[in-house]
């Protein structure tokens, strides 16, 4: 039975990190919106997310730094003494985000039930919010939003862009040709597939008639792994890795035909701004954590490397079982990333016309 028969007058969403954990929960958080759009929400976030998603409509983020270490919880109580909500969506069951919600003073506290929870969240919570059938990240969000009494949790988007970040992405692409964005790196260097291959997709890419950019953070790892790509190249790619903000790269991904990615979270953000991914998964499962209305676009290697490692097949795996082999992304072949591309470039029409 729903928590909420009527619209509550405030809601305090926690979910601190990461980037693209962070977008799937934004669909959440206006799912809400679109059925109680007089209920005040404020969401704490990480300091690197409220870059991305402070702008929200609608929505009072409160930035959380946990570089500043005890600080940080001090000053976020501060801003929230004398509040109270009539629930607390505690998103994220990292230690960290539990301490920071004792600050939090709310009637109903919504956590993950047994099956998602974990590092002792249920101490914290005193509503656990069954687990949807499907293991990702997005619908056990969206189970919070059906707790309270959300009707429609049908994911959909509207982030803010401004005429600014709009005119950064034009300016790095004019020219009429489609665009495919390739974001080589996630923050984890085990996540990220090879520079060869890559490369190899960019040739693919442009031979196919469309302009290749890659894009990243300023992050070494993916600046060098994007230095690799562009001296394996035969062909001419834009590297803007480290060139961008979060805001800026957004819209760069919104101008982009289609976004190639391992498991990071630009991936998330492209989803975000409706352009279609093509995800890199062999570590994580990415039922679990893909791009969520595009996992008919992934290229797995997860199943042969967690059967490889723990000598079980996927139908034997806990939903949460995590490939260890840092070689495992090496499993990914590129021929299949290309047939991948050839596909998507086919459903969504990206060479006989322009988004």
């Amino acid at each position: 039975m729903a928590l909420f028969s009527s619209p509550p007058a405030s809601l305090c969403i926690l979910r601190l990190s990461a980037i693209g954990d962070a977008c799937n929960a934004s669909a959440m958080v206006q799912a809400i919106q679109r059925q109680w759009p007089t209920t005040k929400i404020t969401w704490v976030m990480g300091k690197a997310e409220a870059q991305l998603l402070g702008d929200l409509p609608g929505v009072r983020v409160i930035p959380f730094d946990k570089k500043l270490g005890f600080k940080g919880y001090t000053q976020l109580w501060r801003q929230l003494r004398g509040e109270r909500f009539d629930a607390l969506l505690h998103l994220q069951t990292a230690l960290r985000a539990s301490i920071a919600s004792l600050g939090i003073r709310a009637k109903y506290r919504l956590g993950f039930d047994r099956v998602r929870s974990s590092d002792l969240q249920n101490w914290f919570i005193n509503y656990p919010v069954p687990s949807p059938a499907s293991p990702h990240v997005l619908d056990g969000f969206m189970a919070f939003s059906q707790a309270l009494g959300i009707e429609n949790i049908t994911p959909h988007w509207e982030l803010e862009l401004s005429q600014a970040d709009k005119d950064w992405a034009r300016q790095q692409h004019s020219d009429p040709a489609p665009l495919l964005v390739i974001v080589p790196a996630a923050s984890k260097a085990f996540k990220n597939w090879t520079a060869d291959g890559y490369a190899r997709v960019a040739e693919h890419a442009v031979s196919k008639g469309m302009k290749v950019i890659l894009a990243g953070s300023p992050a070494k790892v993916e600046i060098e792994l994007a230095e690799r790509v562009s001296k394996l190249c035969n062909v001419p790619v834009t590297d803007l890795v480290g060139k961008s903000t979060l805001k800026q790269m957004l819209a760069l991904l919104a101008q982009a035909d289609l976004v190639a990615a391992p498991d990071t979270g630009p991936a998330h953000m492209a989803v975000a701004v409706n352009t279609p991914v093509i995800g890199l998964y062999a570590h994580h499962n990415p039922e679990r954590t893909g791009p969520y209305c595009y996992q008919d676009y992934v290229v797995s290697a997860y199943p042969e490397a967690i059967e490889a490692e723990t000598g079980k097949p996927l139908n034997q795996q806990s939903w949460r079982s995590r490939v260890k082999d840092p070689d495992a992304m090496k499993r990914i072949r590129v021929d299949a990333v290309i047939a991948m591309l050839d596909k998507a470039l086919s459903d969504f029409h990206i060479l006989k016309e322009k988004k």
